[in-house]
């Protein structure tokens, strides 16, 4: 994994070297073990290497093709290169290196740009030069693992790993983006392809896109379909997901440097470190917990270590635990924000600590992310949408689910401006929005509108995590994989019937709907998610995590915030020196805080986006936006 700049003149102009070198030593966190420059007239590509696969010099970048035709940067790993490098031999290929690196160059001369693109199992995002056409070709991988930004200005178009690439260009100015904040503080995410930069917008997964002397073209190469439903018998469908998931481990363990397992207390985590382990003697995993004294009610039971070490010792693996207090988000969160850029979701900074545990030890660390999107594993969010009447129905039912921290009334209270709240209309449409590409997604029936949420799920939280997993782990020079998202697991998750899914299907069916209004109550009531996967699991994970209810990885921000963190919370968002002033009410601000101060309401998640804007105004506003 690694950090990839580049630059395109539209006019003809010569590439700035510096300015190119400038913008790609932005990203030398990303890439401690090498760095590389090609510049070819209107067109400059730069590279940051972190070495994983073929750590010799023969696989540096920006590579070339051996007659200099093409030339690539890249960053990310194809876990099927071996498979694809012997296609590619037998069309007459001669590899120069044992790199990954070098099938991209040559599948791209021998099968063109999107066949190549459809042949990836991996993760990827690359910019690739072709002399002879004058074409430069932007790719990122299906699933969206590895970010890909892009800036344009009137003279040039620029992409990078990381936002903070195009602050070394003089024709860089950074605004504020509106529309982007308020759709942050509706959702906690975005599900456009723009940012809180004005004028930056990241290149959508699945996406190629073609730059030339005459423009830009952008092209879609695939998409999930949970429409094409395949009726399979459950223990057939075990039987594969066994066999799938053992290949998905196996393939993402190639490397020429140390590979370890993030390991909390589910199933996710343990079936991959039990994958692992048969493979990697004595694999080294890591786990985050909180140290809860002063903690209550259900945040109480946040810590997951006791059902990690559990796992760590069913599965002899060498484990080492970070245990995070309330005081951690103060030192953390200027680091979170500059690395993360583009806010998302909810507090992340847990994220940065444990992966700077592992990269002490590991370059390389499993993670279980996009179990729980592809095989149904919130139960609880479906409810909402299983009895839709249509398509509008069921679009105002998720919706009031999915913001997550304003509706339109709040923002009008939140916002300065009635211009920066924007219309009421604005955030549904732009939730709409997310299945505009996707005419095959049907809603008639309940199995339909659950295969629709978990559409709208991979497309959008999904994406979220992947962003803030690659962004927080380069942070500390460590490059995160995630089985789950192993293309022929993928296809066939998405073909299995939901009620492989959800072993407690018929009772959603059936339950009365006053009862199921709360997400406790639901939580209770379904917990049959990702049925056929656990069924799969279950002669490897022991019983004990195989019963246990599902929790997400969440630290106990909301005790902490009216605790130990109260002085923290209103020293940030409380005080005379607001930064985020300009774009958000103090008084609106204030009374957030001191609702969830009272205990009146639960205000953890609004907080938490509150500090991070706050931070993120401190930060990239101010006058220093050299790393904390």
């Amino acid at each position: 994994m690694c950090g990839v700049v580049g630059l395109f003149n539209r006019g003809g102009a010569q590439v700035d070297e510096a300015v190119l070198t400038a913008m790609r030593d932005a990203l030398a966190h990303r890439g401690p073990d090498g760095c590389g420059l090609y510049v070819d007239g209107r067109l400059g590509l730069g590279h940051r290497r972190l070495a994983i696969i073929d750590l010799s010099e023969a696989a540096a970048q920006p590579m070339l093709s051996p007659d200099g035709r093409i030339a690539i940067t890249y960053n990310g790993e194809i876990f099927n290169f071996r498979e694809l490098r012997t296609e590619l031999e037998k069309a007459g290929w001669v590899f120069r290196t044992r790199s990954d690196t070098e099938v991209l160059i040559a599948g791209y001369v021998i099968w063109g740009i999107e066949q190549l693109a459809l042949r990836i199992n991996g993760m990827a995002a690359f910019g690739l030069w072709d002399a002879r056409e004058k074409k430069l070709f932007l790719v990122r991988d299906r699933f969206g693992v590895k970010p890909l930004y892009l800036w344009r200005s009137d003279r040039a178009i620029a992409f990078a790993s990381e936002i903070k690439a195009f602050f070394k260009h003089p024709d860089f100015r950074l605004r504020v983006n509106d529309a982007a904040l308020r759709e942050y503080f509706t959702f906690q995410n975005l599900f456009r392809p723009h940012t809180l930069f004005e004028g930056v917008e990241q290149l959508p997964p699945a996406s190629i896109l073609c730059v030339d002397a005459a423009g830009e073209r952008l092209d879609t190469y695939w998409d999930y379909d949970f429409g094409q439903t395949e009726e399979l018998g459950e223990a057939e469908s075990v039987a594969e997901i066994e066999r799938l998931m053992a290949g998905a481990v196996e393939r993402q363990l190639v490397a020429d440097v140390p590979v370890g397992a993030y390991l909390s207390g589910g199933v996710d985590s343990g079936s991959l470190v039990a994958l692992a382990a048969a493979h990697v003697p004595r694999l080294q995993t890591f786990t985050a917990g909180f140290e809860l004294s002063r903690v209550e009610g259900i945040e109480a039971t946040f810590d997951e270590r006791r059902a990690a070490e559990l796992m760590a010792y069913t599965f002899k693996t060498e484990h080492y635990e970070q245990v995070m207090n309330a005081g951690d988000i103060r030192w953390s969160l200027p680091r979170v924000v500059w690395h993360l850029e583009d806010l998302r979701l909810g507090m992340s900074y847990p994220n940065f600590y444990i992966s700077r545990l592992a990269s002490k030890f590991v370059k390389v660390c499993l993670s279980g992310a996009g179990g729980d999107e592809l095989f149904g594993g919130y139960p609880w969010r479906y409810y909402r949408v299983f009895r839709s009447l249509d398509k509008q129905h069921f679009l105002e039912n998720y919706y009031g689910f999915w913001q997550r921290l304003t509706t339109a009334e709040a923002r009008r209270s939140l916002f300065r401006s009635a211009d920066a709240a924007g219309q009421d209309g604005e955030m549904f449409e732009v939730f709409a929005s997310v299945f505009a590409g996707d005419d095959g997604i049907r809603f008639g029936s309940p199995e339909e509108q659950i295969n629709a949420s978990l559409y709208f799920e991979c497309k959008t939280f999904l994406s979220g995590l992947l962003l803030v997993g690659d962004k927080l782990s380069m942070a500390n020079g460590l490059e995160e994989r995630f089985p789950f998202l192993d293309n022929e697991l993928v296809e066939f998750a998405m073909r299995l019937p939901v009620s492989h899914k959800l072993a407690d299907l018929g009772q959603m069916l059936e339950i009365d709907e006053d009862a199921v209004k709360k997400k406790l109550i639901a939580q209770d009531a379904f917990s049959g998610g990702k049925s056929c996967l656990r069924q799969a699991m279950a002669h490897l994970v022991p019983p004990e995590i195989m019963r246990r209810r599902k929790q997400g990885f969440s630290s106990p921000e909301a005790s902490w915030y009216r605790g130990e963190n109260a002085e923290y919370v209103e020293h940030m968002l409380l005080g005379k020196e607001l930064a985020s002033a300009d774009f958000l009410d103090p008084d609106a601000i204030a009374q957030t805080v001191g609702e969830h101060m009272s205990g009146k309401a639960n205000h953890r998640l609004l907080i938490w986006s509150l500090l991070s804007f706050e931070q993120w105004c401190r930060t990239f506003l101010g006058n220093d936006r050299d790393r904390p």
